[in-house]
């Protein structure tokens, strides 16, 4: 156990996400500090990105059986083992965690502490008992849940996705309040696996942050699949009695739930480290501000993923920030930014999305000569054998130079269809180098982004 002396660090690292791959070969002979109040590996293997799709998956295989019947194929979805599933999750992830854990415990020049940490001076850290100092400090400490403001919601038992995949049982009702990525995803999971769910989202779509023709097709895939989705609606009130919650709406009405979960967006650790108090300057939502190389405006701290602005809730995003910051510690006379030239990014719902670079109107106002592509999966021959006739990819590019400014898929694999595209965006290639200097495979789904750089009006 680390020492309750004031102990001096050559780096302190908050957070086991993304921060936990900084300590390399390299710094063996360093003293390093890893503050984690709560699992090792961040939310994206606990709690976020890896647990999540594995249920994901669990609901997809629900769906082929309920849909079977378009193929000829005749099936019986029966329910699904809630705990079989949940215990194959985190069967494999909680050990992960827990190696993670005892991995770095076992290293000589490294102490863990398992308590939250706050700024006390410069480069000087409370944890615990222990107040510690370091010549270099990495904020990875993540974000968490945001609770929305609800009269009554601390006095109702509600989830969040730190909490749902947990759950001893399968809900007969969960009502999910949100329509980002996190509550697209959730709701596929539980409507999937025989939930009876509603979603209760305050804007005109889900997914408003991605284009809205797409937000739009989401919209509508899920109420055609059964999901009482419930659009320019906010829950106002909150009461639980017996076990249920119910909500009162701003549209006027009531609902009851078994299970209440809130995926309303997530909110920066930042407000809990006391940044003011080691000289980091923060934005309003308490994220600390960081140059281009990760560095905050105080002398030898950095900040990296989710906690830091600017602000990206992407695993590969803060990889990225991460490698950065490593090169940057080892090398402070020869800093690099992080490599991020295109940000793809994908929800993995049923239809799953993905997307990269600009929206069209984001483009339009550009002031260059925008040109649009768009196909649907129907127009080709994997499209007839999935029988699919609302999916589509879009892509957006400047009609003079030909460059792909923008791709928008949703649809079956959309998150590996969209990878081309990444690429070409990322090394230059224009529509026309990318849609006929190359051969695509026949027939298989990759036809979709072919013809739709085909499609792209000169």
């Amino acid at each position: 156990m680390p020492s309750t002396a004031q102990p001096h660090y050559d780096l302190a690292i908050l957070g086991t996400g993304s921060g936990n791959s900084i300590p390399n070969e390299a710094m063996e002979d360093w003293r390093i500090a890893i503050i984690e109040p709560d699992v090792f590996g961040g939310t994206c293997l606990n709690r976020g990105c890896i647990p999540s799709k594995m249920f994901v998956h669990a609901a997809d295989v629900g769906r082929t059986i309920r849909t079977a019947d378009r193929f000829g194929v005749h099936g019986t979805f029966e329910g699904a083992d809630w705990p079989a599933i949940r215990d194959r999750v985190f069967g494999r992830i909680d050990p992960i965690a827990a190696g993670g854990e005892a991995y770095r415990r076992e290293l000589p020049n490294i102490d863990v502490y398992d308590h939250p940490a706050r700024f006390v001076g410069e480069r000087t850290l409370r944890t615990g008992d222990t107040t510690l100092t370091a010549d270099r400090v990495v904020l990875a400490a993540g974000t968490r849940p945001f609770v929305p403001t609800i009269d009554g919601i601390d006095d109702v038992d509600f989830h969040t996705s730190d909490s749902i995949m947990r759950l001893d049982a399968l809900p007969d009702r969960l009502v999910v309040i949100g329509g980002g990525a996190v509550a697209a995803e959730m709701a596929h999971v539980f409507d999937g696996l025989g939930s009876s769910v509603t979603m209760l989202v305050r804007g005109p779509r889900l997914l408003g942050e991605e284009e809205p023709e797409i937000g739009d097709a989401l919209t509508e895939r899920f109420r055609e699949r059964g999901i009482d989705l419930r659009t320019a609606t906010v829950a106002k009130a909150a009461t639980s009695s017996g076990g249920v919650v119910s909500l009162e709406l701003d549209t006027g009405g009531s609902l009851d739930t078994d299970v209440l979960l809130l995926a309303a967006g997530r909110r920066s650790n930042g407000d809990r480290m006391d940044l003011p108090a080691g000289g980091v300057t923060a934005d309003a939502q308490h994220r600390p501000l960081v140059d281009e190389y990760m560095r905050t405006d105080a002398e030898g701290v950095w900040a990296l993923g989710d906690l830091a602005a600017p602000h990206h809730d992407l695993k590969h995003v803060a990889n990225a920030h991460a490698k950065a910051i490593q090169h940057n510690l080892l090398h402070p006379d020869a800093p690099i930014a992080p490599t991020l030239p295109n940000q793809p990014r994908a929800t993995f719902t049923d239809p799953e999305v993905a997307s990269v670079g600009m929206l069209e109107e984001e483009a339009r106002h550009t002031g260059r000569r925008i040109v649009v592509g768009r196909r649907d999966y129907a127009g080709t021959a994997y499209g007839w054998a999935l029988e699919d006739t609302t999916s589509f990819a879009k892509v957006v590019a400047d009609g003079d130079t030909r460059e792909i400014l923008g791709a928008h898929i949703i649809g079956p694999m959309a998150s590996i269809l969209l990878q081309p595209l990444v690429q070409a965006m990322t090394f230059g290639q224009t529509v026309e180098q990318v849609a006929t200097g190359v051969v695509w495979p026949h027939p298989a789904l990759t036809e979709v982004v072919e013809q739709v750089l085909l499609e792209v009006p000169a």
